[in-house]
């Protein structure tokens, strides 16, 4: 009998919602950093094993939209509840439930009575076992969850046992797409999260919030070299000066930490081109958004 749906993915910013994605099926698809916003277009990220296929919709954490990008995310994340058999409502190890996660949770008790939600604790190996505990009890009245499931994404642990869970809660259904799909996103669109990923990673706090990527052309050339050339967006002349660094350092530091990473996407050898342009207020201009792939 095989096995197919799809599985939403909701949690407040950096709880390890692309992380655990990522380990799942075992490839860099969505752009991890412990900066909010990272992930900003809903995503699916398709598993493949022998005798089932789960589609995830990764989605961006939940939060009170700020600016018209902020309204986008947040109705990629709504929008996901009407397309999904099961969702996976993320949550770490905190130990209180915070605003943002009792927004998810009123927006989850509102959705359809037949919709099933698994409960996943990330983050366990940063806590002892009797937290855990108090943790489980705090949330397990607060919706009619199918399973709850302490789990450590970074870790691997707690992996197992939540696909054989979901696998079990899955409807009968076909295959969506061939096996060697792992999402529906194009590999432009990857290699531009890779980058965007790595100008978190590195940046200070008040840059990545403004900074937007596009790949402005992507082919292989006769000697089976793949050439890309990127523009790094941000929103001010002196995060201009940021991204780029002394003589260029930060920006090499960034292109050249998303090159391996591509190269082992496409498994091949890439010539990563970059440049930085300023372009003011594009997170409140509709535009711009639509331009840049958030509309």
């Amino acid at each position: 009998m095989f096995k197919s749906g799809y599985v939403g993915v909701l949690g407040r910013p950096n709880v390890g919602k692309s992380t655990l994605l990522n380990r799942i099926v075992g490839e860099k698809i969505s752009a991890v950093s412990s900066k909010p916003q990272t992930t900003r277009n809903k995503i699916s990220i398709i598993y493949n094993d022998e005798d089932s296929q789960i589609i995830f919709l990764d989605t961006p954490g939940m939060q009170k939209p700020g600016n018209e990008l902020g309204k986008f995310m947040q109705k990629e994340s709504e929008s996901s509840l009407d397309e999904v058999d099961i969702v996976t409502y993320i949550v770490d190890t905190s130990t209180k439930i915070g605003r943002l996660d009792r927004m998810i949770i009123d927006l989850l008790k509102k959705a359809p009575k037949n919709l099933k939600i698994i409960l996943l604790i990330n983050k366990i190996d940063q806590v002892k076992k009797e937290e855990l505990l108090d943790i489980i009890n705090l949330y397990k009245d607060e919706l009619n969850f199918e399973e709850i499931i302490p789990i450590s994404a970074m870790m691997g642990d707690g992996i197992e046992e939540f696909m054989k869970i979901l696998k079990d809660l899955l409807p009968e259904g076909p295959k969506y797409y061939p096996d060697d799909i792992l999402t529906d996103r194009p590999v432009k669109f990857i290699a531009s999260e890779i980058i965007r990923e790595k100008a978190l990673l590195n940046l200070k706090e008040e840059v990545p919030h403004g900074v937007a990527v596009t790949i402005e052309s992507m082919h292989e050339n006769e000697k089976g070299l793949t050439e890309i050339e990127a523009v790094i967006y941000c929103e001010k002349d002196s995060h201009k000066g940021i991204l780029i660094g002394k003589n260029g350092s930060m920006l090499k530091k960034i292109g050249t930490e998303a090159r391996l990473d591509i190269e082992n996407l496409i498994e091949g050898r890439v010539n990563l081109k970059l440049w930085v342009k300023v372009d003011k207020n594009w997170r409140d201009n509709d535009r711009r958004l639509k331009g840049l792939g958030y509309k």
